[in-house]
């Protein structure tokens, strides 16, 4: 946090800090005076089992309580992850990835395409979970749950059911796996 306060010294832009993934360094984030925090794992790249920016959002979200605007970073790949991260409390996302695919693909064009194929996802999400404007997505409209090791919860329909495994752990964070799995059995 030294680093900010010297930063800051020197510069009169907002300064915001990013790869943040533990309420402590939110909380001190905020009292040296940030103008932002970007919830990030760097794409889970730099640590295995790093926890997914979109499972600590909430907890980063509460700590900060309004103070600055929390952003998230990471594992953005469709409307439905947008529009999950506002009703988390995210302020905004930030788009990485899609984008340089984009770009590979077909260059400026691949890039909007994939601009406007988020933006029409997140319209249709909105539409879809009955709100009009940006403003109307709230936290009633995503559910999280967390389990103990092992322990599977059931979502979606039909026949081929999706799976959402969270281990939580006091010294290892939390991590999940995500899957397919076949319909669930009668207990």
């Amino acid at each position: 946090m030294q680093d900010i306060e010297w930063v800051k010294s020197i510069t009169n832009l907002p300064i915001l800090i990013k790869e943040v993934l533990t309420h402590e360094v939110s909380r001190k984030a905020v009292e040296v005076g940030v103008a932002g925090i970007v919830v990030s794992n760097h794409g889970g790249r730099q640590l295995d089992y790093t926890p997914t920016t979109i499972s600590v959002l909430e907890e980063e979200v509460d700590v900060v309580g309004g103070k600055v605007p929390v952003l998230l970073d990471g594992g953005v790949r469709r409307g439905t992850d947008v529009f999950n991260a506002l009703a988390l409390g995210a302020q905004a996302v930030l788009v990485g990835r899609p984008v340089i695919y984009g770009l590979a693909a077909n260059g400026e064009h691949g890039v909007r395409r994939v601009i406007e194929m988020l933006k029409d996802e997140f319209e249709l999400t909105m539409a879809l979970c009955g709100c009009p404007g940006v403003m109307d997505i709230n936290r009633s409209h995503v559910r999280t749950e967390f389990f103990h090791t092992n322990t599977f919860k059931v979502l979606g329909g039909g026949h081929r059911r999706d799976f959402i495994l969270i281990v939580r752990s006091s010294r290892q964070g939390v991590g999940h796996r995500l899957g397919r799995l076949a319909p669930a059995q009668p207990a």
